[in-house]
């Protein structure tokens, strides 16, 4: 079928295709919420637009004409394409976007390797991770959820403890060995890895677990867990490295416990939020999921 070289009201060509598939303007009206005679007004205007008539009319019914039928077949698979099209938009502005902040190691060896998990649990929710900020105690204005180290609840957010901070010594395994000959708790100088922002970790180790360390050890300093960690790995020293975080590392047998004292410390993993967003369906399923999947560690 050729049209004059006008451009056609999608409205009309919606409303033509509704009544030709109800056979009826009154039904068309009720699904479109528009009255019977818009839709009458709709067609006719369309095919002034074209030039012919799409319906036979008749006091009770309306049929399409040989001229509607072809143009139906035209047009109807372009209305779906449309609504597909429409869909998709939609569906994406829809979309939620979670903006995490998540303490590196922590980030690498629990909350990355389980996040398919969520993602697959929550399709619709798009997750945005921050790993790259070590320090603790804060809630960055530029993400919409924390999971960070803090010495006590935050008064000024939404929080929810998921387990304490524990410490354990562990070096790679041939430099326990070197370290540790026997089973006494003696143990030959070693250099000690010491995370920046715990420079006194050592000292509380040693005295809540009474072992009595070589006071002529030297000390490496680090700025990040997993740079410690690493360096204990490569066997450089020995690590306080978190207890409940290192299971991969032990596991693998990348590292191991030189003892097995745990140091717990006042520090504790939290779950924050501002208090304004905790109300929100994606963060809210977000932290029963962290709660579930993370919390309660003794």
């Amino acid at each position: 079928m050729e049209l004059r070289n006008r451009r056609l009201s999608l409205r009309g060509l919606r409303a033509f295709c509704i009544a030709a598939e109800q056979d009826s303007f009154r039904e068309a009206a009720e699904m479109l919420f528009i009255t019977p005679s818009a839709v009458s007004h709709q067609i006719k205007s369309l095919e002034q637009e074209i030039g012919t008539q799409l319906f036979e009319r008749r006091p009770r019914s309306i049929s399409l004409s040989q001229a509607g039928e072809l143009l139906y077949e035209d047009i109807r698979p372009l209305i779906e394409q449309l609504d597909a099209v429409a869909s998709r938009h939609r569906l994406a502005q829809s979309r939620s976007i979670l903006r995490i902040s998540v303490q590196p190691f922590f980030a690498s060896e629990q909350f990355i390797p389980g996040l398919d998990e969520f993602t697959k649990q929550h399709p619709e929710i798009d997750i945005k991770v921050d790993t790259s900020d070590e320090s603790g105690e804060k809630h960055a204005s530029t993400v919409d959820v924390s999971i960070r180290i803090f010495s006590k609840m935050p008064d000024s957010l939404a929080a929810y403890r998921l387990f304490a901070l524990k410490l354990l010594p562990a070096a790679s395994p041939e430099l326990c060995r070197k370290i540790r000959p026997g089973s006494s708790n003696k143990v030959e100088t070693f250099t000690r890895l010491v995370h920046e922002s715990r420079p006194n970790a050592w000292k509380d180790w040693a005295t809540s677990s009474g072992i009595r360390l070589p006071e002529e050890s030297r000390l490496m300093r680090l700025d990040s867990m997993i740079a410690v960690a690493r360096a204990a790995e490569r066997g450089l020293g020995v690590a306080l490295v978190p207890a409940q975080l290192s299971d991969a590392w032990f596991e693998s047998g990348a590292l191991a416990p030189l003892f097995s004292h745990e140091l717990v410390t006042k520090d504790a993993f939290y779950f924050v939020c501002r208090t304004e967003d905790e109300s929100r369906d994606e963060v809210r399923r977000l932290r029963d999921w962290v709660l579930q999947k993370f919390g309660d560690k003794a």
